[in-house]
């Protein structure tokens, strides 16, 4: 191989730009699309209960909601959960930031609890310091679709009386413990974002197996108001009455038809997924300068991402400059996340400075998403593993 950079003036590995995701989109979806804008309903109309009740039975819970959005899905979620001025819920900083706004959006205060070395999931003995009589939910993130430890986060929800809001916005597939993500927690929230394993352009959804917050979560994506429009088109009547504030939150008949095709292709795309991962786990176990994401035993990842840490003590420079080189490669990397604390808005709203959280800070500073999308083929993996090795001994000690 070739080992001049091309952002030193060499051949660059791809010739095209590989993005780190892409949604994947095929004729069945653009056909059930196409027959939902020639029918009579293309907003909230009859698609919306079906995907719901579809998207419910693949995670094995009693009821989903489906929402515009991930981030409305988040807020529709603490909404439910009754969140308001005075109380606080403990996320994790490795995230991002619309896991700790839902929470600012009903008025009440996100407190942020360290990370885990290995998966970078909130870790529960962390949760324990940052409990207080104001703790009124939980909020782990299944960071990269690797599920956070839900027992023991379930457990010390338990004993505070907190609910716990699963953000598993990166985890739809994933299992833990042999039981699928989806119906562990009180509230399960997924994004349905066209880098996610499925999607419906932008969207989310909030799974549930409790009755109450159910009917909340439908409440606020209509605006609080007790009907909808087609329950009463269905029985001949105009009347209805808002009972609560909420929001117009609406997913659409289209993404639904969308989701709904896109959801028969969810076992086959974290397949591929998993495959991809194990192509990467395996090509960079001896190569010095990376460090691959952690599994543990007791999960089954979805694989939204493939985040490597980037060792600088093994290399002659650190992340930005990797990133620098990989991006020329053509190979589209990204960092996920800016810990939340750090954010400009955090910094001035509760004085953070850094330094709160040394192993979310750390991670973020070796960093790097790899491309991961079940579209990838076989050339674009090795595309990815060769720009890494080239990469990494190129700036190797």
């Amino acid at each position: 191989m070739n080992y001049r950079l091309a952002v030193d003036g060499g051949v660059p590995v791809r010739d095209t730009f590989l993005p780190y995701g892409r949604q994947s989109i095929d004729e069945d979806d653009v056909a059930a699309v196409v027959t939902v804008l020639r029918s009579n309903w293309i907003t909230t109309g009859p698609l919306v209960e079906e995907f719901e009740k579809a998207l419910a039975q693949k995670v094995e819970a009693r009821h989903a909601v489906v929402f515009s959005s991930g981030t409305a899905a988040l807020h529709g979620a603490v909404f439910a959960a009754g969140l308001g001025p005075g109380d606080e819920a403990v996320t994790t900083p490795l995230t991002f930031a619309a896991t700790a706004n839902c929470v600012l959006y009903q008025g009440a205060t996100p407190v942020f609890a360290e990370v885990c070395s290995d998966t970078l999931t909130i870790d529960p003995g962390e949760i324990t310091k940052r409990l207080t009589s104001r703790t009124k939910a939980i909020l782990p993130v299944d960071y990269a679709g690797h599920p956070a430890d839900l027992d023991a986060i379930r457990d010390i929800a338990k004993r505070h009386h907190a609910i716990v809001i699963e953000d598993a916005a990166h985890a739809l597939g994933a299992c833990y413990r042999g039981r699928r993500v989806g119906a562990l927690s009180e509230m399960t929230v997924f994004s349905f974002h066209p880098v996610k394993h499925i999607t419906t352009g932008e969207g989310g959804a909030v799974t549930t197996n409790d009755e109450r917050f159910h009917e909340r979560l439908r409440l606020f994506r209509n605006h609080g108001i007790s009907t909808e429009a087609r329950q009463r088109q269905q029985q001949g009547q105009w009347f209805y009455e808002m009972v609560a504030l909420g929001y117009n939150y609406r997913l659409t008949d289209i993404g639904c038809a969308l989701g709904l095709s896109q959801l028969k292709k969810l076992d086959a795309n974290l397949k591929r997924r998993r495959e991809i991962a194990a192509a990467y786990t395996r090509a960079f176990a001896n190569l010095e300068g990376v460090i691959s994401p952690a599994v543990r035993l007791e999960a089954e990842p979805a694989w939204h991402l493939y985040p490597i840490r980037i060792d600088s003590a093994k290399l002659k420079t650190n992340r930005e400059e990797i990133f620098r080189a990989l991006r020329a490669e053509n190979i589209g990397v990204n960092v996920h996340y800016i810990p939340v604390h750090l954010h400009p808005y955090y910094r001035k709203k509760y004085g953070f400075g850094g330094g709160e959280y040394p192993i979310a800070e750390a991670a973020y500073q070796g960093l790097i998403s790899l491309p991961m999308f079940h579209a990838m083929t076989a050339g674009d993996v090795d595309d990815v593993i060769a720009a890494c090795v080239k990469v990494m001994h190129a700036y190797a000690n």
